[in-house]
């Protein structure tokens, strides 16, 4: 416990001692029996509870503050409660990921000695947002407020928001851009940024001299400050109630209950064993504006995954074997890695509420020290981390659901997450005024598919389960373009036996502005990066952008005549190009281009999940509606399902199932006749890797990861069965 007139170094012994304590007996804080639990289990279960609704209500409550779209109408923001030494008790809804980022702030304050200087003191407010402190990306602003009962220090209150504008190279909060840390925007390196629960007023005027949009990022920090202080008072009203001594055990004891509670699940849902999956991402920006030469502009990233799973329950996730950091965005930290190992253990395995710290205690990361999951140069970017970091633990998703298959448990197995392009923006606003933002409707991708269901359409992405696209006459407000359509993606889903949720497709005409920049971010090019499972495909992910220079839509409206809302699905010949004369562009990955302006017409679309099981086993009814309600293309239902449909009186979609099984028998005789032998197929590809007949892109991958893993060389050899000295020149 922390007295305010207590030696500067107390705070961080107790870290130290806990750690310790955890290192010795295996348990959280030397904690090896649940003492408090097993004499009043309803009154610890109530207790529970109670500091769950309080992290509830105050989130609810700050978020009726905030002026910003992304935290009002999407919940991008997540509050919880935490010991003196920084571990998290009790957590809200929202953006979980940020749990444990926030856990490692606290921690790194108390390392540093912040106890002594600038002061740990009852009313002070500390803001973060530097990744290699405890944040995922720059726009992931925290704050932590100290909670003090009669002199002693008995926890933290923190909240995390994710701004719309974060004053980097390009506007919004993802910087795409980003190449160095120095690009990236506004830091607040784990800073004392207020008092006696007041902001400081030189603090309030950094954020307005350097941020294109300082009101979203101001009045969230009003709000976190008000949620904090919320909960705060809470607690000591509790600890009224329930005694100081009881709080600082039974706090603690929630923790080991919530380790020993994820290992129990974890023997429980899965095989002990090794697990192992694999995706890619790929990034192309060749002939873009904006990137600097150091950087490479092609490049494929390969995310090698182990999930180890011990007899007692403890989850090990290696990623040794993946790439470098490189000079871009999309660099992640171990705190990053962190927060998506426990939004991911919040979802699939811990979705009760019962998850604190002490379910991420019962896992460990392994992260190569030089790769992009652990860069060992801080002055990196990480500003779209969750570009290569979404796919990953789309991976862990996957290898966990197959221990939920191999245990039986299939109602439990889910095919994984998908990434979430960004779109980003600024310029002029249409009132005339400096503006920059970021469009937080891509939190509502499509899932992956189900072993027993298809997957979510256009309602969840991995880093916030709550996955609401907000408000389109909202965003409307906050930016200069108007909607001309927002529509459902055929054949984005991945097929299977069930299929993957599909994806929306945005489009927008630009108003009143001369100038509006538009920069997206996120996009995996060339390769999927989000697979199937059991059969099932993976969706595509290679979403390209269109957009009309200098349109006539203007000039259609008043004619009224018809308008193109969406670019359609013949891939010949867009809608777009169809209905509205101008300058017409396709552009694939990320959008980094001239500006803007008023009559121009730009189409944004998102992922869809990866399929689970054989396409040929799909229910040609349920196919036959999902055409019929524009999922899927009525040629996809027959070239890829081998569902042949027919129409009704009314001109809908019916299948028609002896058909159905003519073609099917027709698709698994074809099967047969091209299938060869794994044993052929190995042996035909091994000549290619023994030539390095790639492309470039894939050569450099496999290269670069030999060079920095010497266990993914060796395995990558063994498996190809190449000489011991076999090497892949990287160019």
């Amino acid at each position: 416990m922390l007295n305010r007139s207590a030696s500067p170094a107390r705070l961080r012994e107790r870290l130290l001692e806990s750690e310790q304590l955890m290192e010795t007996t295996g348990c959280y804080d030397g904690i090896t029996e649940l003492s408090l639990r097993s004499q009043d289990p309803l009154k610890f279960e109530t207790l529970h509870t109670k500091l769950r609704a309080f992290c509830v209500s105050a989130r609810e409550m700050a978020r009726r503050i905030s002026a910003s779209p992304g935290v009002r109408e999407v919940g991008e923001m997540v509050v919880a409660i935490y010991t003196p030494e920084g571990d998290a008790i009790a957590l809200s809804n929202g953006i979980m990921v940020h749990v444990h980022t926030m856990s490692r702030f606290i921690k790194w304050m108390i390392r540093n000695g912040y106890e002594d200087n600038p002061g740990i003191r009852e009313g002070d407010i500390f803001a973060n947002n530097d990744a290699f402190i405890g944040t995922v990306q720059v726009p992931d602003v925290m704050d932590v407020v100290p909670i003090f009962y009669e002199g002693t220090l008995v926890g933290w209150a923190g909240a995390v928001c994710h701004e719309l504008e974060a004053g980097g190279i390009t506007p919004g909060g993802d910087v795409c851009l980003a190449q160095e840390r120095f690009t990236e925007g506004l830091f607040v390196c784990a800073e004392k940024v207020g008092e006696n629960d007041e902001l400081r007023r030189d603090y309030v005027i950094r954020c307005e001299r350097n941020l294109r949009m300082p009101i979203y990022w101001v009045l969230d920090e009003k709000a976190k400050v008000a949620s904090c202080i919320d909960m705060r008072e809470s607690v000591k009203a509790l600890i009224d109630e329930i005694g100081l001594d009881y709080w600082m055990k039974v706090s603690k004891e929630f923790i080991e209950e919530g380790r020993r509670g994820q290992l129990a699940r974890t023997r429980q849902l899965t095989v002990p064993g090794k697990y192992r999956g694999h995706t890619f991402y790929g990034h192309v920006t060749e002939g873009k504006p904006g990137f600097q030469p150091l950087g490479d502009p092609n490049w494929l990233y390969n995310i090698p995954v182990e999930m180890e799973v011990s007899t007692d329950g403890k989850i090990t996730l290696d990623f040794d074997g993946t790439q470098p950091w490189g000079y871009h965005s999309m660099n992640c930290t171990p705190a990053g890695m962190d927060g998506g190992m426990f939004v991911t253990l919040t979802q699939h395995m811990n979705f009760e509420g019962l998850v604190n710290d002490g379910a991420w205690m019962a896992t460990e990361l392994k992260l190569p020290h030089g790769t992009w999951t652990n860069p060992d140069n801080e002055m990196v970017a990480t500003a779209t981390s969750w570009a290569l970091l979404l796919p990953a633990y789309g991976v862990f998703q996957r290898l966990l659901s197959r221990g939920f298959l191999a245990r039986g448990y299939v109602e439990e197995v889910f095919v994984g997450q998908v990434n979430s392009p960004m779109i980003e923006m600024g310029g002029m606003s249409q009132y005339g005024t400096q503006f920059g933002m970021a469009h937080f409707e891509c939190a509502a991708a499509g899932s992956g598919a189900l072993a027993i269901k298809d997957g979510l359409d256009t309602a969840y992405v991995g880093w916030n389960p709550e996955s609401d696209m907000g408000n389109i006459e909202i965003w409307e407000q906050t930016m200069p373009m108007v909607y001309i359509g927002r529509s459902i993606v055929p054949n984005s889903g991945g097929a299977g036996k069930y299929r993957g949720g599909c994806s929306f497709i945005s489009t927008w005409v630009v108003n009143k502005t001369d100038h509006l920049r538009l920069v997206t971010s996120e996009h995996s090019s060339r390769v999927f990066d989000n697979g199937g499972m059991c059969g099932g495909y993976p969706a595509p992910t290679c979403q390209k952008h269109r957009a009309v220079r200098g349109s006539n839509i203007n000039e259609l409206a008043e004619k009224r005549e018809p308008l193109a809302h969406a670019p359609g699905t013949d891939p010949h010949v867009s809608d777009l190009e169809r209905r509205f004369e101008g300058e017409h562009v396709t552009l694939e990955g990320p959008y980094i281009t001239a500006p803007h302006k008023a009559g121009d017409i730009f189409t944004h679309s998102y992922n869809g999940g990866g399929g689970y099981g054989d396409v040929l086993e799909r229910d040609p009814v349920k196919t036959a509606w999902d055409v019929e309600n524009g999922f899927l293309t009525k040629e996809a239902a027959e070239s890829v399902f081998g569902i042949i449909l027919s129409e009704d009186d009314d001109g809908m979609p019916v299948a028609d199932l002896e058909a159905t099984r003519t073609r099917r028998a027709e698709m698994r005789k074809t099967r047969l006749r091209k299938a060869i032998p794994v044993e052929e197929w190995i042996a035909s590809e091994r000549k290619r890797v023994e030539a390095a007949d790639f492309a470039p892109e894939v050569r450099k991958m496999y290269a670069s990861a030999m060079k920095l893993s010497p266990r993914f060389a060796s395995d990558f050899r063994d498996f190809w069965k190449l000489n011991p000295k076999f090497t892949l020149p990287a160019e």
